[in-house]
């Protein structure tokens, strides 16, 4: 016998709430089972420490990068050391070469349109991207990357400008799955821009620490 009928019945006040929380319950086993991959909106998923290492090569790029931005003013060697953090914290390799461009004002002296230029390397799957002649395959896997305020510990949110061009221009050029960009930056303030940029990255697997 269903006694869930007569129960309502009996407490007919408060009937109508339980049948309103019930149907609140339901969109939340609906939005877990959004599918990964891709760029979304939302959270990248984590990629495991556990999966497999897979052999790859590194993919030389160059590249001259122009700061449009209209909240911070970057001297040209600021913004050269500026790239190189997120360069190295998306997973480029160590040599990165990060050199203060053509710019108006001398070095140390803020400039509007501050440029740097860029030689760094990226690690791509062999299937992807064949190996140089002679170079040896270097093992890598899929990481998770997280780029918010204090995450490298260098960026603050006055580099918000900056980290929306490092996504246009730069992180295409690594080899990169499960882009989620919920960055936002207000020209002229600080206050309210976001960093929030997370994705997964095919890079070698982190270097330990050596033990003391």
């Amino acid at each position: 016998m269903n006694t869930r009928p007569l129960l309502c019945i009996i407490l007919f006040s408060s009937a109508a709430l339980c049948f309103g929380l019930a149907l609140a319950a339901e969109p939340s086993s609906a939005a877990g089972s959004t599918a990964a991959g891709g760029t979304t909106a939302g959270s990248a998923p984590a990629a495991s420490a556990s999966e497999p290492l897979t052999p790859g090569s590194w993919q030389k790029h160059q590249y001259s990068f122009q700061f449009m931005g209209f909240t911070s003013t970057y001297s040209c060697d600021g913004l050269a050391d500026k790239l190189k953090v997120l360069l190295l914290a998306a997973g480029a390799r160590a040599d990165v070469k990060s050199e203060p461009g053509v710019c108006a004002a001398p070095l140390g002296r803020p400039d509007k349109f501050a440029r740097a230029d860029l030689t760094f390397y990226t690690l791509a799957p062999l299937a992807t991207g064949a190996a140089e002649s002679g170079e040896k395959p270097v093992s890598g896997r899929w990481r998770a990357i997280a780029f918010a305020n204090r995450s490298p510990q260098e960026l603050a949110i006055g580099d918000c400008e900056v980290v929306e061009q490092f996504r246009t221009n730069l992180l295409p050029m690594f080899t990169a799955r499960n882009i989620a960009d919920q960055t936002t930056c207000i020209p002229y303030q600080e206050s309210g821009s976001v960093i929030n940029l997370k994705f997964e990255v095919f890079a070698p697997p982190p270097r330990r620490a050596a033990k003391k």
